[in-house]
């Protein structure tokens, strides 16, 4: 089952959290500035986007099925 990254930036503070937990989808700049590298992630990266979404302090991340 595909499933798709979605990122609130006004939301995100740039606290890399997500980067840590999955680096191949997320990519946070020296100036807090977050990338998200892929948006349809395959399914077996599900688990690192979920730990990174659970990681967020602001809540500025989540999946669509």
């Amino acid at each position: 089952m595909s499933f798709k990254v979605v990122v609130d930036y006004s939301v995100c503070q740039g606290h890399a959290q997500c980067s840590a937990y999955a680096p191949d989808i997320f990519e946070v700049d020296d100036h807090g500035m977050l990338t998200l590298l892929i948006e349809q992630p395959d399914e077996s990266q599900r688990a690192a986007v979920l730990d990174a979404i659970d990681s967020c302090p602001t809540g500025a991340l989540r999946i669509q099925e």
